[in-house]
């Protein structure tokens, strides 16, 4: 069918997956190893996973995607999926990967504060109001982040207050300065332009690029702050990795500190996270499996009390919220 097409190509990876993924002029069908999409993934979030880059960029029902996807379990094979599509979406041919594409993206963006999430982050319905807030409020704040909800695992509760407190007490750097997590962070335009040439490219892709900003941020005096208010929903799909993908990824705080020695740090995030991983790892495909049997969207469940909250503070009238509900 595609066999003379001209197409736009990218690899990608995620964890142990690996993504060969074609780009074609089409009608938004997404073919994965000859299989549709909506046959290959159960779950809508991963469905959602894959089609972000082209729900960014405005490009759904534009182009037809054809991959070829192996290793990993389904949360990582999306995530690989995702990462090729981007690349084959920006045709970053000579200078690829998540720092190009973010130093890309930040560097054409043009409003006074700029946000840095993933592309499977739900925002709480709050959050530009709350970093709005951040910046007015402390006019040498050049950097925010905040906690973390975890969309995909029970007790929300507990997680979010768990994750406020390692956040809060352990990701710090320079005798409590506050580091930025990519997940849930936003950054003066101003500050990002001060840092934008001197940020490490990092090839061998071994450090984490979040704290890598913020170090760089300390070099020049710039503060990050960080808010109990500012939450964002992310998966918690990484404890669904093998045990060695993990420890490389812990592993990146330590390259990221050796790579700048100026900077040093009292507490090791990484030691709390890997005491959690054995209980988390095997709780993460348990409720899946309880979500797959509910048909529940994690994703879109986060913050659906919150946004409902939101709809009815439009209403005066009774009757119109009745109908919200």
């Amino acid at each position: 069918m595609y066999e003379t097409k001209p197409y736009f190509y990218g690899t990608g990876r995620r964890k142990d997956s690996v993504a060969r993924v074609r780009v074609y002029t089409g009608t938004g069908k997404v073919t994965i190893n000859d299989r549709d999409i909506d046959n290959y993934f159960g779950l809508e979030t991963l469905k959602l996973i894959v089609r972000s880059p082209l729900v960014l960029l405005g490009l759904e029902g534009k182009y037809d995607v054809v991959v070829r996807v192996s290793g990993g379990g389904v949360s990582g094979q999306a995530g690989a999926i995702r990462h090729g599509l981007a690349r084959a979406l920006l045709q970053q041919n000579e200078d690829q990967g998540l720092i190009p594409t973010r130093n890309f993206g930040l560097n054409a963006a043009t409003g006074d504060v700029l946000g840095r999430i993933d592309a499977d982050c739900m925002l709480k319905p709050d959050w530009v109001e709350v970093v709005s807030g951040i910046f007015t409020e402390d006019p040498d704040a050049m950097g925010a982040t905040g906690p973390v909800v975890y969309y995909d695992m029970p007790a929300k509760g507990a997680g979010l207050a768990g994750d406020d407190h390692i956040r809060r007490h352990t990701y710090r750097a320079d005798n409590d300065q506050v580091l930025l997590f990519g997940s849930n962070m936003a950054i003066r335009a101003s500050g990002w332009h001060a840092i934008s040439g001197e940020v490490c490219r990092d090839p061998e892709d071994v450090m984490h690029e979040d704290i890598d900003v913020s170090l760089h941020l300390l070099n020049h005096g710039f503060k990050t702050v960080y808010s109990q208010c500012m939450i964002c929903g992310i998966s918690a799909r990484r404890m669904d990795t093998s045990f060695a993908s993990f420890h490389r990824y812990m592993q990146r705080f330590k390259n990221t500190f050796a790579a700048h020695p100026d900077h040093w740090r009292e507490h090791h995030t990484e030691r709390r996270l890997y005491a959690l991983y054995p209980w988390l790892h095997m709780l993460y495909p348990i409720y899946q499996q309880h979500l797959a049997a509910k048909d529940i969207n994690p994703a879109e469940k986060i913050w659906f009390d919150e946004q409902i909250k939101l709809v009815k503070s439009h209403f005066d009238n009774p009757e119109q919220v009745d109908a919200v509900e």
